[in-house]
Parts: structure tokens; sequence; C-alpha cells
């Protein structure tokens, strides 16, 4: 007997491993020759695999597939997972600095979430944001090379706050495969 249901049937553009999102061959994070040398590239290497992995998870989906909120009762979505993560960039700044602290880019608490609309302005300002915010983050973190050196009001320490953006990203790629999944079926790691 076959169950009726209003849930995508599950799907990859993987042909050699079906649990894949796309063949290894095709897999833009698949790089030629050996692994990064040293601490500072592997935590670069890991950290620029996450958020490509991330931006996989959201190619090819429009605004509204973008902001739907496929786990209810939660208000995670994609697009509000990219707002999320620009918001959490800009707050690593704020760990970095002794300065007074950047305000946030979306309000209060959540209105990264809550503020993910199917408009395509606010998905085109959410890739934005989520660039610049990174790009601001690699850049005030390159002054610190010395991966003990410790910084901020807070004195965390530079390893810390590059495993703990490896973390966020990594925990934020596992919802992003649930969420897309829920989306249009489409399955792989």
């Amino acid at each position: 007997m076959t169950l009726m249901t209003d849930q995508p049937a599950r799907w990859t553009q993987a042909t050699v491993y079906p649990d894949m999102w796309v063949d290894p061959d095709d897999d833009p994070r698949n790089t030629e020759g050996a692994s990064p040398d040293g601490e500072l590239a592997t935590l670069q290497d890991f950290l620029t695999g996450y958020r490509m992995t991330l931006r996989m998870k959201c190619d090819g989906l429009n605004a509204e597939q973008l902001a739907r909120r496929s786990v209810p009762p939660s208000t995670m979505s994609l697009l509000g997972l990219l707002r999320h993560l620009a918001e959490v960039e800009r707050d690593w700044r704020n760990w970095i600095t002794d300065g007074d602290p950047l305000p946030k880019l979306y309000g209060k608490r959540d209105a990264d979430f809550d503020g993910a609309v199917a408009e395509q302005a606010v998905v085109d300002a959410a890739y934005a944001d989520l660039e610049r915010e990174q790009a601001a983050t690699d850049a005030a973190l390159a002054e610190h090379a010395d991966l003990g050196e410790r910084v901020g009001r807070e004195g965390i320490a530079v390893r810390e706050l590059m495993v703990h953006r490896i973390e966020e990203y990594a925990r934020h790629c596992g919802h992003a495969d649930l969420l897309r999944e829920c989306v249009d079926g489409r399955v792989g790691q």
C-alpha cells in the first residue's frame, strides 16, 4: 500500500554514491593534492569547507523555499541560517575587539530567523550580509596569526575562536541538511 504524503521524494545529483550531494568529481570542496600544512591552514580549510557546504545546501532554491520553516514549530529556515551566520560573524568580531561592540544586523534576539521572509530582496541582502561579515571577520582575524594570542575584552584565544567558528558552521550545516531535504527532498553530505 502506498501512503499519500506531501513530503518531497528524496533525491540526489550524485550518480556514484547515492548518499552524496554531488559526485566527487563535481564537488567544489574536493581539492587536489595533500591537505594543508599547519594548524592555521587546517582550521581555515575546514571553515571554508563548511561555508561552502552551507551555500551548496541553499543553491537552486527560490525565496519561498529558502524562507520555508520546514520543521514546525521551529522558526529555522535556510534563509534564517544565512542571516544567523552573518549575525554570528559580526558578533565574533565583537569578541576580537576591545572597543564598543558593533550593533546587531537584524535587531532583537531571533530577528535573524523571524525576519527571514520569502522576498528576493531579503534573500539578496542575506547573501550580501553573510559575505561581507565573513570577509570582515576573516580580515580581523588575519591580524592575529598566533593562534595562542588572546584578544578582546574576554581574552579569548584566536584558536578557540577559529574552532568555535568551525563548530558553528558544522552544526548549522547539519540543520541545513534536514531543512533542504524537507524543502525539496534533496539529500547528501
